[in-house]
């Protein structure tokens, strides 16, 4: 993480942290999503020598995923948004495998899942789910509290 957090100092990016070894990185810029997104994409793949995506939201944009959990009373640990690009339409839950108690529900640009049994436990496959990124409500709870201390 360390080595991301120098990645983002070197773009000009300033109050630069990272939040747990899961590539959470928050900043502060005044760049839109589409130059940041590129900026890091280039940065991570001469680092990495291979591509790497990344997702990029602002600090509103978590907040909102937050507030809309539409599980806001199941365990934050087993309740996932995943992270996509484009719009969550209703193709983006075609090809779904392996549902068993596992309830789904789309927010804008992210699928919420909930897993009552444990992530660990299920067997669910989201296609989508390979082109974004996941992170629990606690984690997504966790980085909020920080943006908002970050741009305090």
């Amino acid at each position: 993480m360390s080595d991301l957090k120098a990645m983002c100092v070197s773009l000009g990016y300033a109050k630069v942290t990272t939040y747990i070894a899961s590539g959470n990185v928050l900043f502060e810029c005044d760049e839109d999503a589409k130059t940041i997104k590129a900026a890091l994409e280039k940065e991570l793949a001469a680092h990495a020598g291979k591509d790497v995506s990344v997702i990029v939201r602002s600090a509103k944009d978590m907040a909102e995923v937050l507030a809309s959990n539409p599980f806001p009373k199941a365990n934050g640990s087993r309740t996932v948004a995943i992270f996509l690009e484009q719009n969550a339409g209703e193709d983006v839950l075609s090809g779904i495998k392996g549902q068993k108690n596992e309830e789904l529900c789309l927010g804008k640009k992210e699928v919420f899942i909930y897993y009552p049994d444990g992530i660990g436990q299920s067997k669910l496959i989201v296609p989508a789910a390979k082109s974004g990124t996941a992170r629990n409500m606690n984690s997504i709870g966790k980085l909020v509290e920080l943006a908002n201390n970050l741009l305090g």
